[in-house]
């Protein structure tokens, strides 16, 4: 069993909100199987304090826009170099680069499927890249 699409569907739009910020690797782990608490971890960084918390503020915002979903926890705000924000269904952790390499929290949940959010290559976030 995989996560539903209702999940799904939260995790595709925090991580265009995370891209248009210009978030590094935005990744989401379908985790269904293995935590009983959560369906997806979403996985992005930014490479400054900065950067994270911009992050974090798209990602809140276009929940409570288009869904109109609130977190239910959110940890780390105030050091903004690992911000947790708590749905439900979905877990979106947003690092600084420095920590995401350091926690590798795609090499401890390997075993996770990886979820294709489908996101929008001509989004604002994607003009750096296509600039390089």
């Amino acid at each position: 069993m995989s996560a539903p699409e209702e999940s799904i569907d939260l995790a595709r739009i925090a991580g265009q909100a995370a891209a248009d910020k210009l978030a590094n690797e935005v990744i989401a782990l379908d985790v269904s199987e293995q935590v009983v608490i959560t369906d997806i971890f979403l996985v992005c960084s930014g490479d400054s304090e900065r950067q994270v918390s911009a992050i974090v503020d798209g990602v809140e915002e276009a929940l409570l826009k288009e869904r109109r979903r609130k977190p239910l926890r959110r940890e780390g705000e105030r050091d903004a170099r690992w911000v947790l924000l708590d749905y439900g269904d979905i877990v979106v952790h947003v690092q600084h680069a420095e920590d995401r390499a350091f926690y590798a929290l795609e090499r401890l949940w390997r075993d996770a499927p990886v979820i294709d959010l489908q996101l929008d290559l001509g989004a604002p976030g994607d003009q750096a890249a296509e600039q390089k």
